[in-house]
């Protein structure tokens, strides 16, 4: 069956939005299924080791090559995956409408789901549509009414030089309650562009006014608690160099509702703990395709939402454990400290 497809953007410009990230095996299978693998491949940084360490205790040392099979993760900056992407897209014979906000959906009397815009236009109606606007997703209200349970713990971070601390590895340095600094190789914007990584510094939303006052003095605990990171932080000369992250778990009962259907971080945001954000996003997408490949838009709709809903709680799960798991390693750093 061939789809007439639009995508809606609420940007003018499409732009990436946040900081580097991992693509885990599953997350390179689903772009091999796109044919876009040697693209990232071609950008991004592997990654074959995930390495924690609190002053000279290791905290955890994961590899790949212990996996059975020949698995790495890769290291991409945003912009780079939305690049690929973007570019993907318009090879296609899909359409798209920037500027626009999509508020209401309605179903009507003809079965397909009616749409209105933010600036009130309302739109050609679909046979579905799908809400993949992200974690601060205005519709899937629509779908749910779970709301979203934001986490203590969130990140400042920046795109900087990559300097070749630990090639291959995502390493994490920590403290106690408070600190975590960590260190992520992300590969390239362009081919012939510089090699970059992805810094990131753990803390709570609450108190990012606080750091911001204090921006010197942690300039001095980070290079104190990571030497080889000073060449790297003395290149941020203000705290604007840096952005706040901060997250959230949102786990529905339901993935769609009528002819609306939720997939990436809109369907199931979580901790960046096990760096399966857009992995799973990406699953959800050939998942969506398979479905409405074989069976008609409902029937399809169902499958995804089966298929998604086990695999995607596991992965919430696991990382909402393991966000708890490194809050009470760095409790107890502190104990031992105090």
């Amino acid at each position: 069956m061939g789809w007439d497809v639009c995508l809606y953007e609420q940007f003018a410009e499409p732009a990436p939005v946040g900081a580097g990230l991992m693509l885990q095996p599953t997350g390179l299978v689903a772009l091999e299924r796109l044919g876009l693998l040697q693209d990232v491949e071609l950008l991004g940084h592997p990654i074959t080791r995930l390495v924690g360490l609190s002053g000279t205790a290791t905290v955890f040392d994961l590899r790949y090559d212990s996996l059975a099979g020949n698995y790495n993760a890769l290291g991409i900056h945003r912009g780079a995956l939305h690049g690929i992407l973007w570019r993907s897209f318009h090879r296609s014979s899909a359409k798209s409408v920037t500027g626009c906000t999509i508020d209401r959906v309605k179903v009507c009397s003809d079965g397909r789901a009616h749409f209105q815009s933010e600036q009130g236009e309302t739109l050609a109606g679909a046979d579905l549509l799908f809400d993949a606007s992200g974690s601060s997703s205005k519709l899937r209200r629509l779908v749910s009414r779970v709301n979203a349970k934001p986490y203590t713990y969130g990140a400042v971070w920046a795109t900087v030089p990559d300097i070749g601390i630990g090639p291959n590895t995502l390493a994490q340095r920590y403290a106690d309650a408070r600190v975590m600094l960590g260190y992520l190789p992300i590969g390239k914007l362009t081919r012939d562009g510089e090699n970059l990584a992805a810094l990131f510094w753990s803390l709570k939303p609450t108190d990012y006014d606080a750091w911001l006052a204090g921006f010197e003095q942690w300039r001095r605990e980070a290079i104190d608690l990571w030497s080889a990171m000073a060449p790297i932080i003395n290149m941020l000369q203000s705290p604007n160099d840096l952005s706040l992250a901060s997250y959230a778990q949102f786990t529905p009962r339901y993935l769609a509702r009528d002819r609306l259907v939720l997939i990436g971080d809109a369907a199931h945001s979580t901790s960046p703990q096990l760096g399966q954000g857009a992995n799973q996003g990406l699953i959800d997408a050939v998942v969506l395709v398979d479905a409405l490949a074989a069976q008609p838009p409902s029937q399809a709709v169902r499958s995804y939402a089966r298929a998604r809903k086990s695999q995607v709680r596991f992965y919430q799960y696991a990382s909402a454990t393991m966000t708890l798991f490194f809050s009470r390693i760095h409790v107890s750093c502190q104990r031992c400290v105090t």
